[in-house]
């Protein structure tokens, strides 16, 4: 009589002999090492591969899906001008006129300052609002415009977009303005999201008549108040534009084959706007004479 051939082992526990096995690879397992599936049962280690084959759901922007539910960064950045003007209003001793502030007058956007050397006003100017009006309606936009983008374009890309805008921004007004004029504001970066609404828009084929319709209310107020920095608003407009035209086309252009490639991609050309607004804003800036 022919002995009885050993029960075979769980691959992961030698010690523990079973009569199970995986239906996708064929190894014996033990209960413990092994997990339903839709036909038979997988073992932990074909689970594991299977969760990696799968290709992880994304935005146009190449954004995860995973960034979806809530917008941090623009919650973020809405947060840092409210508490930048809560700043400044508590140091001017008035909740609706905050230019007394020794803040606001060491930040606003003076381009003869900039070419002294004070160049963080570039940057700290897009965080400054004259007057509680002033900042209600730039965070409205801010409210309005920055979830649909940081989902869009995932959050990095989405703050580096919104940072190309303010220095696009502030890189028109170093050129056009005279160099004691004083512009603040956040109007700049907002009017470089509306730019990368459209993008996003025109890439995924929707009707682009509201964004449209409201870009075009907002360029006329822009021309029409007193007191609007419209270069400002342009030059932002005009950074946000061509930094989400970056992430969104320039790939697709240069058949990008991968992911990571067309990330790699649209980071550069985002970089390439900074960089852009920086230069000019450097070579207008030792001109200037005050």
């Amino acid at each position: 009589m022919n002995p009885q051939p050993p029960a075979p082992t769980c691959y992961r526990h030698p010690d523990r002999p079973t009569g199970l096995g995986c239906t996708r690879c064929g190894r014996p397992a033990c209960p413990e090492c092994l997990r339903p599936a839709s036909v038979g049962q997988h073992c932990v280690e074909c689970i594991q591969q299977g969760q990696k084959d799968v290709r992880q759901a994304r935005t146009v922007g190449g954004a995860s899906l995973s960034q979806r539910p809530q917008p941090y960064v623009t919650y973020v950045l809405i947060a840092v001008n409210v508490l930048i003007y809560a700043i400044t209003a508590l140091q001017a001793g008035n909740l609706m006129d905050n230019r007394a502030s020794d803040l606001f007058r060491q930040w606003r956007l003076v381009p003869a300052f900039v070419g002294d050397g004070e160049w963080f006003r570039v940057v700290g100017s897009g965080f400054l609002h004259y007057g509680l009006v002033h900042l209600a309606v730039n965070m409205l936009a801010l409210y309005m415009l920055g979830p649909y983008c940081e989902t869009a374009l995932g959050r990095g890309r989405y703050l580096a977009v919104y940072l190309a805008s303010l220095l696009g921004g502030s890189a028109a007004v170093m050129a056009m303005v005279d160099p004691l004029t004083a512009t603040v504001g956040a109007s700049g970066a907002i009017y470089g999201l509306f730019g990368a609404v459209a993008v996003i828009m025109l890439r995924t084929r929707q009707n682009l008549t509201q964004i449209a319709v409201l870009l075009a209310i907002n360029l006329i107020l822009s021309v029409s108040l007193p007191g609007v920095s419209i270069w400002a608003h342009l030059g932002g407009l005009a950074a946000g534009t061509l930094s989400a035209a970056g992430i969104l086309y320039l790939p697709r252009l240069l058949r990008a084959k991968t992911q990571s490639t067309a990330a790699a991609i649209g980071w550069g050309s985002v970089a390439v706007v900074i960089v852009a607004a920086l230069v000019v804003t450097a070579a207008f800036a030792p001109t200037l004479v005050y």
